[in-house]
């Protein structure tokens, strides 16, 4: 093995704010932690990936992640050297020669900075890319200016940093934990074992997500930059309609409602779900629901239909095509729709790989009119708009 990254995704995130960690919020679709992955794994220089996250996040980390086909993470420690070395441990039993540490919160490293590193890493021991400081810089401690700093020669660092793997490795097995504490990266680490370190040109893009508005600016770029790369719109729709039948809730977008009956059908009935799949496979030509999942195959008896939504929504990405807007119509009596819309819209997202501003939801009634308004069963109407190259 020529090359190995170590992905560092250990913190807590908190300062973005939100329900989850900064690694695990949906940008564009997808977990920034997603974004990052991806980059290292399609990347032809890199042989390995290995990811280091933080204790109790496995579960986010396995929703975050299906599919990519990564390495099982390892668990990291209570501080950033503490995970990077964790990391850099658990890929030592592959021997690369080079090792990239790049932190989970970069989700724009590109495939020519990641070059970049590695074709230094032939000329020096140790890489790091950065960007030179063109501001004027204040030294202000309490927010009072002491002094003005010469900004000659100062550069912000980024990562992937880049190692002579032996060396890092020694480097962190004979760094203090006293010492350790202030050290912000690993170059820090490899400055303080004498690794002659190279700067090497950053990308402006390439910054670290802190705050919540890095997360808002990053999801309008991510899905800007996926929206232009597929010129092609489509618009498929679907109809689905299913009677009611004795039970106690209704299955809607895969949301359990408290109801007196059930939807009747061969899987849980989602009539929601099922008009969706519809139509995600209308518009990209696929036919319906009933070809890919016919009722007559008892596989599909009482299956969860997200099932079937994830099985369009895998075909759409077959063809590197992306969802770009979602509108839901539930026709129904009863049960009442509207108090458990938000809950829909997150059920979906992760599915759909959209985030919930991108769905609509809506719930009317057929003003007591046909078999709807007898309350014989429910009805669901679907729109979606699809991107493709």
């Amino acid at each position: 093995m020529t090359v190995a990254a170590v992905i560092v995704a250990g913190g807590s995130g908190l300062r973005a704010g939100g329900e989850r960690p900064k690694q695990y919020q949906l940008i564009g679709g997808r977990p920034v932690i997603w974004w990052t992955c991806r980059a290292f794994l399609d990347h032809p220089g890199v042989d390995f990936v290995q990811p280091v996250i933080g204790e109790g996040h496995e579960a986010l980390f396995a929703s975050a992640t299906e599919g990519l086909g990564l390495a099982s993470p390892v668990i990291g420690g209570p501080q950033r050297h503490d995970s990077c070395r964790i990391g850099i441990e658990a890929v030592a039993s592959y021997r690369p020669h080079k090792v990239l540490i790049h932190d989970a919160a970069r989700p724009f490293v590109s495939f020519d900075l990641i070059d970049g590193v590695i074709d230094a890493l032939d000329r020096f021991p140790a890489v790091v890319p950065g960007l030179p400081v063109v501001e004027t810089i204040k030294y202000a401690p309490g927010g009072v200016v002491d002094r003005t700093v010469e900004r000659a020669g100062i550069w912000t660092a980024q990562t992937p940093q880049g190692f002579e793997f032996d060396s890092i490795l020694s480097a962190y097995r004979k760094v203090l934990p006293e010492q350790a504490a202030g050290l912000t990266d690993d170059a820090s680490v490899a400055e303080r074992a004498g690794i002659t370190i190279s700067m090497i040109l950053g990308r402006p893009e390439n910054r670290k997500i802190t705050t919540a508005e890095d997360i808002a600016w990053a999801d309008r770029e991510m899905t800007s930059a996926q929206l232009q790369q597929r010129p092609d719109i489509r618009v498929g729709q679907g109809i689905d309609f299913h009677p009611f039948e004795p039970g106690d809730a209704v299955i809607l977008c895969g949301v359990a409602i408290a109801h007196n009956q059930r939807l009747a059908g061969h899987s849980d009935a989602d009539v929601a779900i099922h008009a969706l799949t519809d139509a995600i496979l209308g518009a990209i030509g696929e036919g319906d629901i009933g070809i890919h999942f016919p009722p007559s195959d008892a596989r599909w008896k009482d299956a969860q239909s997200r099932i079937f939504l994830a099985r369009a929504v895998e075909l759409l990405e077959a063809r590197n095509g992306l969802i770009a807007n979602v509108d839901i119509t539930i026709l129904a009596e009863a049960p009442r729709i509207s108090p458990h819309i938000a809950a829909m819209k997150l059920s979906l997202g992760p599915v759909l790989h959209v985030d919930a501003s991108r769905i609509a939801i809506k719930a009317t009634t057929t003003e007591k009119l046909g078999a709807i308004g007898r309350a014989e069963g429910m009805a669901a109407f679907a729109t979606v708009t699809v991107r493709l190259p």
